[in-house]
């Protein structure tokens, strides 16, 4: 690799449904790796980018990640360089479908340990520049993890291929309209702080918008989640750097949490628990003994008091008797229910400001990108 290459720089980049997959977000790094300002490129067709001798398959692609609902898939093709002179340049392309977008990232592709780590990360890996596949990373116990995808045959709209599309490119590839698909939320984060701030939101699905926009990613994770969380954000950091030391892509990495849709004020830090020698118990009541000669003559008499139980049927020993009878009587209820196969769990209710998500997180250049979906367990 020559000082001139662009070592692993990656950017994380958003294309709408159409046929043209265009250009709806494009991170600061587009620069460094295609020499485009983002400007340049919002708006327009990303397949402008792609090589003529793949056009025909990326563009299926694109129509077959939005419909099989794909997330966190990678795929290996060529995208030309704003300089002429420096051509087309393998990438590899991220692609996770949210809603109504496709969200990924776009990074440079060179065969070594970055490579084989992002592919055996990914959930499915497809190769369409011939030359990449010396990228290729089979896991173990996997005889094939890059299968064709191919569209449901309930859908009648797929691609249709020109044999003569590489010397007549006016022709097109069309396909039906795609509808919205599963309800994601994609985050890009600031990576280059300890909050990691929201600089983007892809919809309102799971959160507003205008209420994450600008406010610590952690302010919107359930407090006992939080340590964890913020160690999973640490190790794709870590992932994210290249053989330089240089922010770069890392792979994706998969958890669980719970997160506060109305969010909170992370940058308060309650108290950590007293440790348990401190606790009311026996060093606390052994220190007390000795600074107080008197202290065992006051425990017996606490004792005392303690054991003292009154002998006669008032008030409070009618109601201790009502209540041991109540208790019998639900445990009797409880053992019917279980001989008739009847028990049921008890029902807990989750706040409504509260949702588990499964999520998506990896890591770019200029960010971290993480992606949301209500989990169904």
């Amino acid at each position: 690799m020559d000082s001139s290459s662009p070592a692993c720089v990656s950017f994380i980049g958003i294309v709408d449904f159409t046929e043209d997959a265009n250009w709806v977000y494009c991170s600061e790094s587009v620069y460094d790796l295609l020499g485009y300002e983002p400007h340049e490129l919002i708006g327009t067709s990303s397949l402008n980018l792609v090589h003529p001798d793949e056009f025909s398959e990326v563009k299926e692609l694109h129509y077959t990640t939005i419909s099989q609902d794909q997330a966190a898939v990678l795929a290996y093709l060529r995208m030309r360089h704003k300089d002429a002179y420096k051509g087309y340049i393998l990438c590899g392309i991220s692609r996770t479908v949210c809603q109504n977008v496709l969200v990924g990232s776009v990074s440079f592709a060179a065969p070594g340990p970055k490579a084989m780590h992002n592919a055996s990360t990914a959930q499915e890996v497809k190769i369409i520049t011939p030359t990449a596949k010396d990228l290729e990373f089979r896991r173990w116990n996997d005889p094939n993890p890059m299968p064709p995808c191919p569209i449901p045959p309930s859908r009648s709209g797929s691609p249709t291929r020109d044999r003569d599309y590489r010397r007549d490119r006016a022709r097109a590839i069309t396909f039906d309209p795609l509808p919205e698909q599963s309800i994601r939320t994609a985050l890009i984060l600031d990576r280059f702080s300890v909050n990691c701030g929201i600089l983007y939101c892809s919809n309102d699905s799971l959160l507003s918008t205008t209420t994450c926009m600008g406010r610590s990613f952690f302010d919107f994770v359930l407090r006992k989640d939080e340590d964890l969380v913020r160690s999973w954000i640490d190790v794709i950091k870590g992932w994210g750097v290249n053989e330089r030391g240089q922010p770069s892509d890392g792979g994706f990495g998969f958890g669980k949490f719970t997160v506060l849709v109305n969010g909170r004020d992370s940058s308060i830090r309650h108290p950590d628990p007293v440790p348990s020698r401190h606790r009311n118990g026996s060093h606390a009541h052994s220190s007390h003994s000795h600074a107080d000669p008197h202290s065992h003559s006051h425990s017996r008499t606490r004792d005392a008091r303690a054991h003292h139980y009154p002998t006669s049927s008032g008030p409070g020993h009618r109601d201790r008797e009502n209540g041991r009878e109540n208790g019998r009587e639900r445990e009797r209820d409880r053992d019917r229910d279980r001989e008739r196969g009847m028990m049921r769990p008890p029902r807990t209710t989750r706040p409504e400001n509260e949702l588990i998500v499964d999520a998506i997180f990896s890591a770019h250049s200029d960010g971290l990108m993480v992606i949301l979906r209500k989990s169904s367990s």
